[in-house]
């Protein structure tokens, strides 16, 4: 036990601290982890000495602790009866489509390029945070055939290269779309599912053999940092729905969005100046 905890009690001492950091973050900013989880992996993992797959890694446990964290969110918003299924049921299949074709892509990325991206695309997200009003709206209701196909798919692509959940994407479309914003985070939670579950199993098929992958991985999934965060993720995240409901809603969401574009700038950076 001694050798174990020598060996690997910083490892484990990280993860339990993003688990922690990243279930607050998800309850208090009303966004999913993966925002949180990835970032903190990539530097993580770099920091181990497994730069070549730290983004590989960090995306697809990302994706994995998403399938848990989604379901219960899921369950109980359905509770309250705010999910819309018959958009999960004629989403998810070009959402889940989507999420498999965006693993297969970022398996034949370099670590490096999947850093640029998630940067760029953080970029995207912050602006979002910060300027986005839920009074936007583009349309009376979602799309249907060929676009929902496109929609959908590009969903599942864009979160499965980022490591996100089906909110971060999902709501920001139904709500311009003339769903009220309570019913689209209760139905997104539905995508995190479609998204989490083909990503997490396509991620251990391009994963598997490969070399320099952090210990205790499966493919591009590290069991023990989707154990941990998922059990710590699931803990907090409450603690931090109940901050939440005591602060500023709207201040909180344009913080987490400076924060998010610092995040931006610091992978930007890594990537110019490596």
């Amino acid at each position: 036990m001694a050798d174990f905890l020598s060996q690997y009690g910083i490892l484990i001492l990280a993860l339990v601290g993003c688990g922690l950091f990243s279930g607050l973050a998800a309850g208090l900013f009303g966004i999913g982890g993966g925002a949180i989880i990835v970032p903190v992996l990539m530097i993580l993992f770099e920091s181990l000495g497994f730069s070549e797959t730290a983004s590989h890694v960090a995306i697809a446990t990302s994706l994995a602790t998403i399938i848990l964290t989604s379901a219960r969110s899921v369950m109980a918003h359905n509770k309250l009866g705010a999910v819309d299924w018959y958009v999960v049921k004629t989403w998810a299949p070009w959402i889940m489509l989507g999420a498999i074709v965006g693993q297969l892509v970022a398996g034949g990325l370099s670590s490096v390029a999947l850093k640029a991206f998630f940067g760029a695309m953080a970029f995207l997200l912050a602006a979002q945070l910060f300027f986005g009003r839920p009074s936007w709206k583009l349309a009376d209701e979602l799309p249907k055939g060929v676009g929902r196909a496109g929609l959908g798919g590009g969903i599942g692509i864009l979160s499965a290269l980022m490591g996100i959940g089906g909110g971060t994407f999902g709501v920001s479309l139904m709500t311009v779309c003339g769903k009220a914003i309570h019913k689209a985070v209760a139905t997104a939670a539905g995508f995190g599912i479609a998204i989490g579950l083909p990503s997490a199993f396509t991620a251990i098929y391009t994963g598997w053999g490969q070399e320099g992958l952090p210990p205790f991985s499966l493919g591009y999934v590290n069991l023990a940092a989707f154990g941990l965060i998922s059990i710590f993720t699931v803990t907090m995240a409450p603690v931090g729905a109940k901050l939440a409901h005591s602060l500023d809603a709207a201040l909180l969401k344009r913080l987490f969005g400076i924060l998010l574009a610092f995040v931006a700038v610091k992978m930007l950076w890594d990537v110019i100046g490596g």
